[in-house]
């Protein structure tokens, strides 16, 4: 058995020395594979680009003339809502506006609406064909935003209460100005309004 075993040892050895001098030879003679008797032409590729004349223009291009009519009006954008529609309304705005002489631009008057966002239907009341209403009472903020917001009254009870908070305080409003200085309002009312479109 060791005979055997020193036997796979050297000849294990050697074809490791073996492997070892050719790789050698191969590395030492990079050169060697050249054939210094091959004759050849060496072609280069080269795009030749024209020179091209710089045309001066002398006279002002005229803009083309003015439309006849204008163009016309593009219906408003139709948004599907997933089979359903929630509603809100806003009151009238009281009184007319007063523009104060010489306040930097600032004019006194009321609170307005400037972006009312729709609320998320909740899943349990679209799944089961349930509709209503939320009131709610809330501060308008000097900087048009919406604080506090409270339930004054829901029809069902409880069902849409969340959905119109998380609306409303993502509600913008143009601050109320006195004397130029935009101002708070608190008592401000809104109805929210869930109903489910009629396929």
């Amino acid at each position: 058995m060791s005979k055997r075993l020193l036997g796979i040892v050297l000849l294990g050895g050697a074809v490791t020395v073996g492997l070892l001098l050719l790789m050698l030879a191969v590395i030492a003679d990079p050169e060697a594979t050249v054939d210094d008797d091959v004759e050849g032409h060496v072609v280069e590729l080269v795009e030749v680009i024209e020179d091209q004349d710089v045309v001066a223009v002398s006279e002002p291009i005229e803009p083309p003339p003015p439309l006849d009519e204008p163009p016309p009006e593009l219906p408003p954008p139709s948004i599907d809502d997933g089979g359903f529609r929630v509603g809100t309304e806003i009151g009238p705005v009281p009184g007319p506006t007063k523009v104060a002489l010489g306040d930097a631009g600032f004019s006194d008057g009321e609170y307005l609406p400037i972006m009312k966002v729709q609320p998320n239907y909740p899943q349990r009341a679209l799944a089961r064909g349930i509709e209503g209403f939320v009131m709610l009472e809330f501060v308008v903020t000097e900087n048009g935003n919406v604080q506090d917001p409270v339930v004054i009254e829901a029809q069902p009870p409880g069902i849409f209460n969340g959905a119109a908070i998380q609306a409303a305080l993502k509600f913008k409003y143009k601050p109320k100005i006195v004397d130029g200085e935009p101002v708070a309002v608190s008592g401000v009312r809104n109805k929210i309004t869930f109903e489910l479109k009629d396929e």
